[in-house]
């Protein structure tokens, strides 16, 4: 197994402690206690939501890795969130929300919480939303826009790996991508087909009802949903110029690259990118293209 060390749960912090010990050092850190004072603490479950918003048309994403022409980043399937709730209700395990910003379709929630001061400047007018029912997986990937990101959770227990940016060269990422590939799984690994997996440490963030979790710029994240349940996250700007230009980079050029390719080249594309994450990967490393 890859090792992973648990990531320290506190109860409450500063600001100048959370800049000071995991802004600036870029350490993940679970704040048990961050959303106490928010009526979304009470408030936030399924049914709620369901109550609430039940016929709002969400975007849903299944588990597998996009093929052929289809966008990487394009929904699965487009569902009202009452009819999915119910899917989830019922046991499914795939298709989940990923990523909703709910700042106009379900403003309600807006007035559930507050944004903390900690020392981050937040987007303020994306909050987004997770969702998925017991069982279902988000592929190991990082975020496009480099944010600094706290991971409100709400709902059943939830358990998300992570890995430092510094530990990208044995993670097999797909270029033009943000994800790993699909198959250098982090759980039961095969160390013979993806052996640079070897060499990979993380965290694992274990969460639970009102838990937030830091993650850092650049962290990768594999998550997995013991329980059905949700999650709110507030991103922050990136700090630097630098930070800024590298995700206007990814946003606008890296994607679009991605998506003409796959348009024009259709499957043969993708096909590419994954022999080359595999041959880059041990390339780097000096290890035999299996």
């Amino acid at each position: 197994m890859i090792p992973f060390s648990p990531v320290r749960r506190i109860d409450s912090i500063s600001r100048q402690n959370f800049e000071q010990n995991h802004k600036q050092p870029a350490v993940p850190v679970i704040l048990e206690r961050l959303t106490e004072t928010w009526p979304a603490r009470e408030k936030w479950s399924l049914d709620y939501l369901q109550e609430l918003a039940g016929d709002v048309l969400v975007p849903l994403y299944n588990s597998e890795p996009s093929r052929n022409r289809k966008h990487q980043h394009a929904p699965t399937a487009t569902l009202p969130l009452r009819e999915y709730l119910q899917k989830v209700h019922e046991g499914e395990k795939d298709l989940r929300l990923f990523f909703f910003n709910f700042f106009h379709s379900i403003p309600q929630l807006r007035e559930d919480f507050s944004y903390p001061d900690i020392g981050l400047r937040f987007f303020k007018k994306l909050p987004v939303l997770f969702l998925g029912g017991k069982g279902a997986k988000v592929q190991l990937h990082f975020d496009i826009d480099l944010a600094d990101i706290l991971l409100c959770h709400f709902g059943g227990r939830k358990k998300v790996y992570l890995f430092a940016p510094d530990q990208t060269p044995f993670l097999y990422r797909v270029p033009f991508s943000f994800s790993a590939l699909f198959d250098a799984k982090i759980i039961a690994p095969d160390y013979h087909s993806y052996p640079a997996l070897r060499y990979a440490k993380g965290q694992l963030a274990e969460l639970n009802h009102g838990d937030v979790l830091y993650i850092p710029p650049g962290y990768w994240h594999y998550v997995e949903y013991e329980e059905p349940s949700m999650s709110m996250s507030l991103r922050a700007f990136p700090r630097s110029t630098g930070g800024i230009s590298k995700m206007v980079y990814n946003l606008f050029i890296v994607r679009s690259i991605d998506g003409l390719m796959r348009k024009c080249l259709g499957q043969s594309w993708n096909d590419l990118n994954e022999r080359r994450a595999r041959q880059l990967t041990h390339k780097r490393l000096q290890l035999p293209h299996h």
